[in-house]
């Protein structure tokens, strides 16, 4: 599964390419075989394709299973990064609440720290930049944490609990973000999925060789649809490679959020 995974990281088109390739292969042997049995007067095609028929049926079961697991890995990866944005514009928020020369640097360090979320999102698959990232986001949670914890020496208003509320939460949601994007398709899933694929195609290779009747544009478009299914399903599993990423947008939002800082308005005229 390494290797798979190198390839995949390293281009989702070449693994797409090589998954192809060896389907065709599959369907080619199957058929070869099939053919070398017909000359043979084996069984009938028509008992094969029972069997054939299961086969396909339990490959797109499992199709559906692995999809289901790389959507639900995709949709939890959105919510974190959604939650962690939100917890961060919050806590920003109460940080400017409290003031002072301690308030407004929580408020600033909040800014470097949705920054620093959005590089640990878009990054690419390197395990070493990633490192670095965790590093500096434990740096920077230590650098505010101690920030608000002598607030909260100073003084213990309700503003200052939920201060310390607010930004707990905000660790929380990066902790849960982070897990998030550890999250893979079990190697065993993706084993089970490359190779019911494989013996499938060699299986309807077999049939069509029993049958005498190939058709290798037909043969070409079904392992065409079922390679297409499988990258989209690593893709959709896979948090730093290919195309379907998450996106950084709820970052930027927050940042564009934190422009201007907190207006006070003079106090209301009175009536």
């Amino acid at each position: 599964m390494s290797v798979l995974a190198t390839i995949a990281a390293w281009s989702l088109l070449a693994f797409a390419f090589l998954l192809f390739v060896f389907q065709l292969g599959a369907h080619e042997f199957g058929y070869q075989i099939g053919r070398w049995r017909a000359s043979r007067r084996a069984a009938p095609a028509d008992s094969v394709g029972v069997v054939v028929g299961g086969m396909l049926a339990l490959l797109a079961f499992v199709l559906a299973l692995t999809l289901s697991f790389a959507s639900n890995s995709f949709s939890e990866r959105r919510a974190r990064t959604l939650a962690e944005a939100n917890a961060i514009g919050t806590a920003w928020l109460r940080a400017q609440a409290i003031g002072g020369p301690r308030g407004s640097e929580i408020a600033r360090l909040l800014e470097q720290y949705t920054h620093l979320r959005i590089d640990f999102v878009e990054a690419d698959n390197d395990p070493a930049t990633i490192d670095d990232l965790n590093r500096r986001t434990n740096a920077l949670q230590t650098e505010i944490w101690g920030h608000a914890t002598s607030i909260a020496r100073e003084r213990t208003d309700p503003v200052v609990v939920s201060l310390m509320a607010a930004l707990n939460d905000t660790f929380d949601m990066t902790t849960a973000a982070r897990f998030a994007y550890t999250l893979r398709l079990p190697p065993q899933l993706a084993w089970l999925l490359f190779g019911m694929a494989l013996m499938s195609m060699a299986a309807l290779g077999y049939q069509v060789g029993l049958r005498g009747n190939p058709s290798h544009v037909l043969a070409a478009l079904l392992t065409l649809m079922w390679t297409a299914v499988i990258v989209d399903i690593l893709d959709l599993a896979t948090p730093r490679i290919g195309a379907l990423r998450t996106s950084a947008a709820v970052y930027e939002w927050t940042l564009q959020g934190f422009q201007g800082g907190v207006p006070i308005p003079p106090p209301p005229s009175p009536r």
